[in-house]
């Protein structure tokens, strides 16, 4: 993993750390299923898209790249000691509803450099059902003409009315890498944007499909 596709600031040898970390304990209280992973390109621009639906998606999702991957954060988590260590593994804080282009120009040098930025479109915690979508993604890809990495994330979100739950399980699945419209001005960004939510959408419904079918083979073996 090559520590260019970093932004400045940030330590190679602490973003694999920040890694080991989201592999090894990030994980612990849940029962990750990860599908898929062979559609990750290796190389080359990518930004990454999830839905988003709990403060687990993005530090799970971290440890599942097998490359350097910067997510783009809300400010408000860069305070104190933990403000530190993100900045040090390479995460960028994003002013949620605030015109600032800084850290959108940052994650282009990133993917210009042939690295991997991970945006969640919908800019906040929702179901996880991406109803709406942002244009931050669809920006930066165009801007980079990098490949967009859809991710459809299942399960940590705890749902209303329920306790806490004992080592619940999660369900990943990335999508194949798309290339998005490259209409010129507004009109092209709206229309890379819905291309964006459309990829999610139908990813989401399939892993939903494929969460489905794997617990009615589970229920047949135990009765078999």
């Amino acid at each position: 993993m090559s520590d260019e596709t970093l932004p400045e600031g940030a330590s190679g040898g602490m973003h694999r750390f920040g890694q080991w970390i989201s592999r090894r304990i990030v994980r612990l209280p849940y029962r990750v299923r990860i599908h898929g992973t062979e559609r990750i390109p290796r190389t080359g621009p990518v930004v990454l898209v999830a839905n988003h639906s709990s403060m687990a998606d993005g530090p799970l999702l971290f440890g599942m790249i097998p490359r350097n991957a910067v997510f783009l954060i809300k400010q408000e988590m860069f305070r104190g000691p933990l403000g530190w260590f993100l900045r040090r593994i390479g995460q960028i804080g994003v002013r949620r509803g605030e015109p600032d282009r800084t850290p959108l120009l940052a994650a282009v040098r990133v993917l210009r450099a042939g690295g991997l930025v991970g945006v969640f479109p919908e800019g906040t915690r929702g179901d996880g059902d991406v109803a709406n979508a942002q244009h931050g993604a669809a920006w930066l890809a165009r801007a980079s003409e990098a490949q967009v990495l859809p991710v459809a994330c299942r399960g940590t979100r705890r749902p209303e009315g329920t306790g806490r739950r004992l080592l619940p399980r999660i369900d990943v699945l990335f999508g194949e890498p798309i290339t998005l419209p490259t209409g010129k001005g507004r009109t092209g960004l709206v229309a890379a944007t819905d291309a964006v939510r459309t990829e999610l959408v139908e990813l989401i419904a399939e892993l939903d499909r494929l969460v489905a079918d794997q617990d009615k083979d589970y229920s047949r073996g135990k009765r078999a």
